[in-house]
């Protein structure tokens, strides 16, 4: 089996590829782990910007949802949550310029990666959404922080209960994304690396980690909470209903319990 995760850094530019395209990117377990294995080794070279990206047709579908659902041990739930959230720290904490490069679609922890980078630059016909409501769970990897930062508490509510999907261009307009383009996402992505590699970035870092550190400890908090709040929806009626909906391919009948 080749490798979930490919990272190359070439010209300056550390590349790290979500490769999983016959699962849209969704992240398993061993995906998971060779993320974080890949953002150490990333941290420490001299590169100034990351482009985080998936392979195939999307960005990344999220959490794999069978895996979550074998995790009926709390200690191993848990594990899993940890490392997640390790991930979404060492993005958000990386003392250099992160973009994330979106085609296709976003959705769930996939997009809360995505949004912790510094630059979301998203393909026209890109689609985001939370969706973890759905299953009758709540965001996880910071999603409630991360989209809290970009369009404030209120919008980010609506937009976490939503069921839809929204365009690249609606996203824009709220501020969850920060470029558009109608060509190719990575190519674009690429020109602005090269672009952020020519500017004063060392200027750039600074302001980022002055606000990035101060924030680590919010963020951890929400990391925590939603550890916890996923484990005790977890065993609703509600869960197993959209579990077993989204299994079947049909709408889920909820009953809020």
């Amino acid at each position: 089996m080749g490798s979930l995760v490919i990272s190359e850094s070439k010209d300056g530019i550390s590349y790290i590829h979500l490769n999983r395209p016959e699962r849209y990117n969704a992240l398993n377990l061993e995906m998971l782990e060779e993320l974080n294995r890949t953002l150490e080794e990333v941290e420490k070279n001299e590169d100034k910007v990351v482009i985080l990206s998936g392979e195939g047709n999307a960005f990344c579908s999220g959490g794999d949802i069978s895996m979550m659902d074998r995790l009926t041990v709390y200690d191993e739930f848990a594990a899993v949550m940890d490392t997640i959230g390790k991930i979404t720290l060492k993005l958000y904490l990386m003392p250099k310029i992160v973009i994330s490069a979106i085609q296709g679609s976003a959705v769930g922890l996939g997009l809360s990666y995505a949004l912790t980078a510094d630059f979301v630059v998203a393909q026209q016909e890109a689609k985001f959404g939370m969706l973890f409501i759905g299953i009758g769970l709540v965001p996880d990897g910071g999603g409630h922080f991360l989209i809290k930062e970009r369009i404030g508490t209120q919008q980010a509510k609506q937009f976490i209960w939503s069921l839809q999907q929204i365009d690249a261009i609606r996203a824009k307009k709220m501020g969850l994304i920060d470029e558009l383009t109608s060509d190719r996402v990575i190519p674009y992505t690429i020109q602005l690396a090269n672009k952020l590699n020519q500017a004063p970035i060392l200027s750039m870092l600074e302001t980022k980690m002055l606000y990035h550190t101060r924030q680590k400890e919010s963020l951890m908090d929400y990391l925590e909470a939603e550890k916890e709040a996923q484990w005790k929806l977890r065993n609703t009626l509600d869960h197993k209903e959209g579990v077993h909906a989204f299994l079947e391919k049909r709408k889920p009948a909820f009953q809020g319990k």
